[in-house]
């Protein structure tokens, strides 16, 4: 990810809004702080209160809403927004929830999002997971992380582009995209590091590849069971959608989920793959054990008749056969060397068999 993408501190105001964006048709968009968002909510609420439903429904893409982006290490963020926002309990129930698999479900006339995303290390490639989450309805988007995430950077640095969005659901989407090319990016980084591996390998170069190849496969499937949206959720969702959901919005989730269903089979595909290589790597490594096995096992063997003969002759007892005889020393060189021989062809047939 390029450095000019993010900002260069992620600093927040007193409340801890990291950023705050209004979207209106036909306008360009414009950074709000936290105290213009409240005053600006509270004007939509008085509003709100001489239209009906049918109209808010029917106008919802022609109508401005917000994007408040908060930072949870802050300590009075949650407190802020649960006194200034009208954001359900199931919200602030999420952020304590130990379950962390990415989803979107309907919580009433609202949609929870819970993003796993890749933590941003300024240039450095990482797996580290973070998550956000996300309550959005039909004039409204609260987003919120504990530490920087690649893909909010990637849609803070599109809004700021002038890229148009049509509602907050829109952004979710753009969110959920955003964090399918950070996937990417990380799958096809992996797969570098398997060639580069893979190309050793067929060199009979196998120092450290095991260790490489572990480390990157335990972060493939943290990545793969973290950041897989919940099926169940996203059928839910589609099938009962909020009424200010348009089909539009839909249509844009269902592609967005399908795109990123592509992405989580390339990153299986390259967890098989790496799985394989490790087999390889086991069993080249287990033929190599066993060749110097064998070689122990036959200077063994081949060592086995002198030492006996050595072991035997070297009692200092009386009576040693061949002690006063001329040619004792050759017989028994003789001797040794018969057994040895005979004892390095058994060793060599039980090995070809």
């Amino acid at each position: 990810m390029q450095s000019g993408i993010v900002e260069s501190g992620y600093g927040s105001d007193p409340v801890g809004m990291v950023s705050g964006f209004l979207f209106a048709p036909g306008q360009p968009t414009r950074e709000i702080d936290s105290h213009a968002a409240v005053a600006w909510l509270r004007q939509q609420d008085a509003g709100s209160q001489a239209a009906s439903a049918a109209s808010d429904v029917a106008a919802t893409h022609d109508r401005p809403f917000l994007w408040l982006h908060f930072n949870l290490s802050h300590s009075a963020c949650e407190r802020w927004m649960r006194s200034q926002l009208d954001l359900p309990d199931d919200y602030f129930e999420a952020l304590r929830q130990g379950s962390r698999s990415t989803r979107i479900e309907r919580q009433d006339r609202a949609l929870l999002a819970v993003v796993n995303d890749v933590i941003y290390n300024f240039g450095v490639t990482s797996t580290d997971i973070s998550t956000l989450w996300a309550n959005a309805d039909h004039r409204l988007l609260v987003t919120a992380r504990a530490r920087p995430l690649r893909s909010v950077d990637r849609l803070r640095a599109a809004v700021r582009r002038g890229e148009a969005f049509r509602s907050p659901l829109d952004l979710v989407v753009h969110l959920l995209r955003d964090q399918a090319d950070v996937l990417v990016q990380i799958v096809r980084e992996t797969g570098s590091g398997v060639d580069q591996i893979e190309d050793q390998l067929l060199s009979q170069r196998l120092k450290g590849n095991r260790a490489d190849l572990g480390a990157m496969r335990r972060g493939l499937v943290r990545l793969q069971r973290l950041l897989a949206p919940e099926p169940g959720a996203l059928f839910r969702l589609l099938n009962r959608p909020p009424a200010w959901l348009q089909e539009g919005d839909l249509q844009e989730l269902r592609e967005s989920t399908e795109e990123f269903s592509l992405v989580l089979n390339d990153l299986a595909a390259l967890v098989e793959r790496i799985k394989l290589l490790q087999e390889e790597i086991a069993a080249k490594l287990n033929e190599q054990t066993n060749r110097t096995l064998f070689t122990l096992t036959l200077v063994t063997v081949l060592a086995l008749p002198i030492n006996i003969v050595a072991g035997f002759f070297g009692m200092n007892v009386g009576g040693i056969p061949l002690a006063d005889h001329p040619h004792g020393f050759w017989v028994l060189v003789v001797l040794v060397a018969s057994f040895t021989v005979l004892a390095g062809r058994w060793a060599f047939r039980k090995q070809t068999e």
